[in-house]
């Protein structure tokens, strides 16, 4: 997916994610600096639905303005997957991760 914040705020004549932090805080949605800077600087990792529909009201866009499909990365990895795994339908084996385990909750 792409993210595409920064254009549609642009569009909207917000030029510095300060000025839309403020705007997500008069929405009712309070944004640490990190958290904006995250959103602001590229692909976010994560973000709540309810997050995102506050930036939509904002900019008055919809979330497929937000995020763009691309459909070219998705194929790339299949294509890859089928390669590791040898072609064919067959699913890739799973395998533990050996290290140490998790430890146990505190009684």
């Amino acid at each position: 997916m792409l993210w595409n914040l920064r254009l549609k705020a642009a569009e909207r004549g917000i030029w510095k994610s300060a000025e839309l932090r403020r705007m997500l805080a008069d929405a009712g949605l309070e944004l640490s600096m990190g958290k904006m800077s995250a959103l602001w600087a590229g692909n976010p990792t994560t973000i709540r639905l309810d997050d995102l529909d506050v930036i939509c009201d904002v900019l008055s866009c919809g979330p497929s303005d937000l995020l763009v499909r691309e459909p070219e990365k998705v194929a790339a990895r299949r294509v890859a997957n089928q390669k590791v795994v040898g072609g064919g339908d067959v699913p890739p084996i799973v395998r533990p991760r050996i290290g140490t385990p998790r430890s146990t909750p505190p009684l």
